[in-house]
This record gives C-alpha cells, sequence and structure tokens, in this order.
C-alpha cells in the first residue's frame, strides 16, 4: 500500500519538487519538436486510423478539393497527407453513393492531376504518374487488415463519434459487434464545441446529466439514474488514473460511454459507481507532422492557449511524441470569480512489428479566488424560483486542485494467436480551500437559507495496474476470442476540515459568508485495495453472425478507515464477490444490423450496520450487486447509425427491518434509449437521442417510501444536435437539452419543473498567409434561462450554467 504521509499545510501551491522530472521530460519533448518542425512540409492533415475496404456512403459536393478531402477524412477515418500547394485552384466533382476507400478517394481525386499512395497506414497524395504513351498510370492502392484490440476506432461518418470504443478488458470493439450500449465522442466533436472538460463533452449524451451546479470544481454524474463520480472515470481502461474535479480535453482522443453496470469488463470503480463507465482516450502522433495553436476566450473575461504538438521518428515512424499544453485565466460567468488552470501532457509511443509500448504523463492544476457556485436544500414543498447562476452565493471562497499522474503500458504478439499486455499507472491529487459543502440550506419559498463554510484540506493517492493475455483459437466450427485479465487498484486518502460559523443569507441577493480559518494538515484517513481476476471467452458460430460472450471476474474489496484526530484504525472492510456476465449478439440480416441481449452486474461496498441499538450491530454485508438485463438493436446505414435499448437495472441497499439490518432495499430502474449519429443529408449531420426512465423504489423501510421514484430520475432526457455546412467554409450548429419534472428527496415532496436549454455556434474554416485557420463560437444557454438542473444528494438541487459564450481561432503550422 501507497505509505501514508501528512500534506503540507500552505494554501496555494503550483509544481512539487517530485514534478521535476515530468517538467524536465516536457522541456525535453518541447526542444525536440522545435528542432524537428522547420523540416516539416506544410501539409493537409486528416489523423486517425486507416480505415478497411468495407463499402462507404459518400455524400460529397462538387467543389474545392481540399475541402472535400477533409470530408472525405472525416467520413472514413483514413489518414491523408500532401503538400498544401498541390490543392492551390484544384477542384472535384464530388462522390456520392456506396464505395470502398480506395475507389472513392480515386474518384475524388479524378481530374485533379493527383493520385492517392499507399503510406504509413495511410495515403499520400502526390502529381499523378504518366505511362510512356502519356496516359495517367491509376495508382495501386492497399488497405490495412482489421485493427488488433489496442488499435484506435475510426471515426463514423460526420466525424462527431467513432465507429468503436474500448469494452473494458476486451479492448476495442467494433460498435455494430458490441452487445452493450456504447458511445464513442472523438477529437473532432471535442475541438468544434470548445469543451473545456468532460463534463461538457458529455452534454451530447441524453442518458447522462451532471449532480453538481455548472461551474463548480468538481463535475460528477449520472447514468441511466444512477451515480457515476468524478474518481470513478477510467484511462484508458484503467480505474484511478485520471484527474480528479475536472478531467480536461486537451489531452483526449476520445471519451466513451458504456452504459450500464460493467464489474466484469472493468473490475469495480473506486466509489463504486454503477450507472456505467466513462473512459477516456489520451492522443497519440500522427503519421503526419501536426503543430496547432489554439487561442480562445470565454465570457466573462478568461483568455486562454492551447499548443498541440505531435511527430513521429525513425524507421516506419515507429516513434511518436504528442505533447499537449494550455493556460487560462480571467474572469467566469460567476460574479467576482476568477479561474486560472495550467495544463500539460505527454503522450510517447513505439508500434513495432511484434510489441507496442505507451507513455502518458499529464500534470493538471487548477485554483478559483472569489468565490464558487452553490448547491440548495429546501425547507418545504414550495420552491422558490431557480437563482441566477451569475449570482455568487459564496463570495471570498477560493481552492486549488492538483493532479498529476504517469501510465505505462505495452503489449507483445507472443504467437499469432496469443498477446500479452500489462500497464502500471499511479496518480497523486492534492486540494485545498472550499471545494465540497458549499451548500445553501433549508431555502425557503422567498429565497432565504442559513449556511455555514467548510475549510478543507486533503490527498489522494492511487497506484493501478492490470496485466493479462488475448487467445483466439477453434473448436471445430466455433471460434473463440479469450481473455483472462488480472487488476489491482490501491487508494490512500487524508483529509482534514474545519466549519466555519452559521450565517444566513438569500439566494437572490446574498449576504457576505462567514469564512471558515484554516484546517491545518491533512493525515492519512482511509486506505482501500480492490483485487479481481476475470476470464472471459466470445464464442462465435455461423461465420460471426452469431458471438455469445461468457465470463465472470472475482473481486476482493479491502477497505480500512483511520480516525483524523488519533490515526486509530476505526473500521475495516474485507469482502469480496463474484460477477457473472452473459451476452448474446446477432446479425440475421448482414454486416450492417444487429440485435442483442445481455446481463451483467456491477459491484459497489457493501455496508456495515453502525446502529448501536441494531440486534447486528458492526455486522458488514457482502458488496452489493447490482443486475442489469438488457436488449437492444444497432443498425448502420452506412453514414447514420440508430441504436436502441430497452433495460433494467436494480440496486440493493441496506434497510432496517424489525430490531436488524439487512440488504433487502432495491431501486428498480427500467428505460429506454434511443442514440443517433451520422450524416442523415449531404451536408447536415444529426448527433444525440431520447432516454426515457421509469425509476422506483421497490423495497424500502418498513415500505415506507416503496413506490416512490429515486431522486434525480427524471422520466425524459433528450439531446439532439444539428451541424449543417452552408457552404464556402462556413458551418453551423445547435443543440436543444431537455430534462423532464425530477424529484430531489426520497419523500417525492420537492420537485423542480422540466427545463429546455438551447445551444447554437458557427464555424469558419479558411486560409490566412497559407495557414489553415478555423474560427469558432459557441453560445451555451442561448436565452439565458435561469434553471434548477438536477440534483446532487437527497434534498439538494443543482443549478444550470448561465449563458457562456467561447470564441477560438486555431492556427495549424
Amino acid at each position: 500500500m501507497i505509505n501514508s504521509r501528512s500534506r503540507r499545510a500552505s494554501q496555494t501551491r503550483r509544481f512539487k519538487p517530485q514534478h521535476t522530472l515530468l517538467a524536465a521530460s516536457l522541456q525535453a519533448v518541447l526542444y525536440a519538436l522545435t528542432l524537428s518542425a522547420s523540416a516539416a512540409p506544410q501539409a493537409g492533415v486528416a489523423q486517425t486510423s486507416p480505415a478497411p475496404a468495407a463499402s462507404i456512403t459518400f455524400a460529397i459536393a462538387a467543389g474545392p478539393l481540399d475541402a472535400a478531402l477533409e470530408r472525405f477524412a472525416r467520413s472514413t477515418g483514413v489518414n491523408l497527407s500532401y503538400d498544401a500547394a498541390l490543392l492551390n485552384g484544384a477542384s472535384t466533382r464530388g462522390l456520392n453513393g456506396n464505395y470502398s476507400v480506395a475507389a472513392g478517394l480515386a474518384l475524388l481525386l479524378t481530374g485533379s492531376g493527383l493520385e492517392a499512395v499507399a503510406q504509413n497506414g495511410g495515403y499520400a497524395l502526390k502529381k499523378q504518374a504518366a505511362s510512356a504513351d502519356g496516359a495517367a498510370v491509376l495508382p495501386t492502392i492497399t488497405v490495412k487488415a482489421a485493427a488488433a484490440p489496442s488499435d484506435l476506432p475510426q471515426p463514423y461518418a460526420g466525424g462527431q463519434t467513432a465507429r468503436g470504443a474500448r469494452l473494458g478488458l476486451l479492448g476495442n470493439r467494433d460498435l455494430i459487434d458490441t452487445p452493450f450500449a456504447v458511445t464513442s465522442y472523438t477529437s473532432e466533436l471535442i475541438e468544434n464545441q470548445q469543451a473545456r472538460t468532460v463534463g461538457e463533452v458529455l452534454e451530447n449524451d441524453p442518458s447522462v446529466r451532471d449532480t453538481t451546479s455548472s461551474g463548480h470544481i468538481y463535475e460528477n454524474f449520472r447514468l441511466r439514474g444512477f451515480d457515476v463520480n468524478s474518481q470513478d472515470l477510467a484511462l484508458n481502461g484503467m480505474f484511478g488514473l485520471t484527474p480528479y474535479g475536472h478531467v480536461p480535453t486537451e489531452f483526449i482522443e476520445r471519451v466513451e460511454v458504456l452504459r450500464g453496470p460493467s464489474a466484469l469488463f472493468t473490475g469495480m470503480s473506486p466509489s463504486g459507481g454503477i450507472g456505467g463507465v466513462i473512459n477516456v482516450v489520451p492522443k497519440r502522433a500522427g503519421d503526419t507532422p501536426l503543430t496547432q495553436v489554439t487561442v480562445d476566450y470565454v465570457s466573462d473575461s478568461q483568455f486562454g492557449t492551447h499548443l498541440d504538438l505531435g511527430r513521429r521518428f525513425g524507421q516506419d515512424n515507429r516513434f511518436g511524441v504528442r505533447f499537449n499544453g494550455s493556460f487560462q485565466d480571467g474572469d467566469t460567468e460567476l460574479d467576482g470569480q476568477q479561474k486560472k488552470r495550467v495544463f500539460a501532457s505527454v503522450g510517447l509511443d513505439y508500434r513495432g512489428d511484434a510489441f507496442n509500448l505507451s507513455l502518458d504523463a499529464y500534470q493538471s492544476d487548477e485554483s478559483y479566488t472569489g468565490g464558487t457556485p452553490a448547491m440548495f436544500s429546501f425547507s418545504s414543498t414550495t420552491l422558490p424560483a431557480a437563482a441566477n447562476a451569475t449570482v455568487n452565493q459564496f463570495k471570498g471562497l477560493y481552492g486549488d486542485m492538483h493532479n498529476s499522474a504517469v501510465v505505462v503500458r505495452g503489449d507483445a504478439d507472443l504467437n499469432e494467436h496469443l498477446n500479452a499486455y500489462a500497464a502500471l499507472g499511479a496518480l497523486q491529487n492534492d486540494y485545498s480551500g472550499f471545494l465540497n459543502g458549499t451548500h445553501a440550506r433549508n431555502v425557503d419559498a422567498a429565497g432565504n437559507y442559513s449556511a455555514y463554510t467548510t475549510s478543507q484540506r486533503g490527498y489522494y493517492d492511487s497506484l493501478s495496474s492490470e496485466a493479462g493475455l488475448r487467445g483466439s483459437a477453434h473448436t471445430g466450427d466455433i471460434g473463440h476470442q479469450w481473455v483472462l485479465n488480472a487488476t489491482s487498484l490501491q487508494l490512500e486518502n487524508g483529509s482534514v476540515t474545519k466549519a466555519g460559523a452559521t450565517y444566513t443569507s438569500n439566494i437572490y441577493n446574498p449576504a457576505t459568508p462567514v469564512i471558515a480559518g484554516d484546517p491545518g494538515a491533512a493525515v492519512k484517513t482511509g486506505a482501500t485495495t480492490l483485487t479481481s481476476l476475470a476470464l472471459v471467452d466470445t464464442l462465435s458460430f455461423a461465420g460471426d453472425k452469431v458471438q455469445l460472450t461468457l465470463g465472470a471476474r472475482h473481486q476482493h474489496i479491502e477497505s480500512k478507515s483511520y480516525s483524523a484526530s488519533t490515526g486509530a484504525l476505526t473500521a475495516n472492510y474485507d469482502q469480496s464477490a463474484l460477477t457473472p456476465a452473459a451476452a448474446l449478439l446477432l446479425k440475421p440480416w448482414g454486416p450492417g444490423l444487429s440485435l442483442y441481449a445481455n446481463y451483467v452486474e456491477g459491484l459497489s461496498k457493501g455496508g456495515t450496520v453502525t446502529d448501536t441499538t441494531a440486534s447486528n450491530y458492526q455486522q458488514t454485508f457482502a458488496p452489493f450487486k447490482t443486475k442489469q438485463k438488457e436488449m437492444g438493436l444497432k443498425w448502420d446505414a452506412g453514414s447514420f447509425s440508430h441504436s436502441a435499448s430497452l433495460f433494467q437495472i436494480t440496486l440493493p441497499s441496506m434497510i432496517k427491518s424489525g430490531t436488524a439490518y439487512t440488504d433487502d432495499g432495491e431501486q428498480r430502474n427500467r428505460g429506454l434509449e434511443w442514440n443517433v449519429s451520422g450524416e442523415m443529408a449531404r451536408n447536415l449531420r444529426l448527433l444525440g437521442g431520447v432516454a426515457y426512465t421509469q425509476g422506483r423504489l421497490t423495497k424500502t423501510a418498513s415500505g415506507t417510501y416503496d413506490g416512490k421514484t429515486p431522486i434525480g430520475t427524471p422520466d425524459w432526457q433528450s439531446n439532439l444536435g444539428l451541424e449543417w455546412d452552408v457552404g464556402a467554409g462556413l458551418t453551423l450548429n445547435a443543440r436543444a437539452v431537455y430534462t423532464s419534472s425530477q424529484y430531489i428527496n426520497s419523500a417525492n415532496t420537492q420537485q423542480i419543473p422540466a427545463w429546455t436549454r438551447y445551444d447554437a455556434g458557427a464555424r469558419y474554416n479558411t486560409r490566412l498567409l497559407e495557414r489553415k485557420v478555423v474560427w469558432r463560437a459557441n453560445v451555451i444557454n442561448l436565452a439565458g434561462k435561469n434553471y434548477w438542473s438536477g440534483s446532487f444528494s437527497d434534498g439538494y438541487a443543482t443549478l444550470g450554467a448561465a449563458r457562456t459564450v467561447s470564441l477560438s481561432a486555431t492556427v495549424d503550422f
């Protein structure tokens, strides 16, 4: 277990001495990239993996060749490289219909005098060769074979989502071959929407809602009606390695959402979140050199810059370096608040013939002064109108959050049927100030409330590892893709708090808060070790038209709590559980349509009876098993995809029955989801969906709340976004987000109303001094509406975002 230690009592600290190695590494990377930049040709870039030979539906209009090539790359996921000078004045007749990547690219280039040559997993464009009689020689193009489990899935048509995602220990899987509900959002969407955090990316997902007020330093989520906290996010499928608080997007290639429990595929998350898994995939260097600078503005007056550099070196471009660095500082929409953010990351990778190796390291520092957003509880069933999101309830409060991590991963082909992989990562987090407990309590109908501030200092340390084998085999006509996986996650945390005096205020006209004093140094208060072993086999029949996945994971949980004042052990939890899973996928009508069903479980730490009057005082229950049954279908129409799922999830809990406590409590959520993405027509893209959830408390203490709706479980949620390429480089976008009314207490006596929010934006692609430039503008909450957006916990409501304007300019060098 990670050694315990006290954290320094200084209020602010930017870069600790132990971070100097990371800082030195980043400086060396920047120096190497600077030296190589002058040798890099000016190129057009579309950085993704090569596309398969399957037929794709294209709808690319006639016009400038450079714009058509960008659209082609976005639709196929192919990596194109070319000297920009070759395209000056070049045009294309367009491309419409179903073609393979090779045929489509050749037709798109017809009459341009250019040809495509297979190179480094993508295609390079050059002047067309001629035969002895002067006729053009058609190029020979080679298409890469099927991707390995570690290869990044290609973007789907429209570029906003990907064709596949990581399914835990199974690695990357095509969505049409995945018997679960999954969506993968791309870096192209992140850039075009100017999403700064993972939470802002998930504004596109109808199954996900925030559970903290907009602008809070923490981002927590609710999937399918169940909580997934910020510490439950995964990095390349491993828990305990993403930044606490906000997860910045500068270093992210994909944000993947696996809906529903998934203990078999990922193991238990640190806090036992069972609503789903949110996984982030870091960026890698592409074969084409990248030097990209973005300057941005966010209202009220935040200014920032982002540098994205990528290079590959050596024979066959086997060595890659990707660096991302960003800085933001200034006033936010919250009156009187200033935020500052510094981020740096580096991703190194080696692509060998039989093995791959990668290293990811990052440092994220975020601080705010002048106040923080609030959450609100209410004293009666009559809720006041929502406060203005720009009104600062806690002026003068401040906070700091510091995260740094490093992860090493490798895999090797032992033979053509067996691959071994392993990964090891560590994260260190420190925080101080007023990050939690910013609650306006017992708000009455007139907006009056009481409050107190809580000063904190604490830390989280984690050491995460996994190792395993992936193999393939046949028994007769049955194919097998099996995985043996072992994981370990060691967590240590420490904290100390100090509360200030209670004072009164009003949500429309806040008083000056009484600020609590410094709490002192944080000491160790908890330690948890999560270890597991899993075995999964996917059996395929009838030419992969029938796929059956079976598996189980044995999970062991050891958790200890310590007194902050004496250091004495106050609780010791030591339990194990076995979680099975089964999934069936059918393709009865061809490769573009699949039907699936699954049964899977999730794990969370079982309860311990702390009621001294109970007859089973101090009894510890086995880990709670959340159970999901799901069925659905997926349809890929070539440039437009649909998915629909019908699910039921039951979550057990501890309740009192007579004089003893049992683990017979239960919440049951049943739901229906529909998701769409892709190009629904020429130059028109659609992304979003609708989620219906029927949540019920089915077994509660003495039946008090039986039949009631769980906290924060609205019946309807919908997110729908449109993008329209107007022409001449201009694209317009709009999005509507809807959430129906929901209860914020278990008794269902306090209800916040339904709300709808509208967002809009535009971007303009052009060239300036022979450089590619993209201008972007987006407005969140176009109407400036004030609204209660959701629930944080029993009795607490969250506040939606104020109108926020984002502007940026991105230049490729």
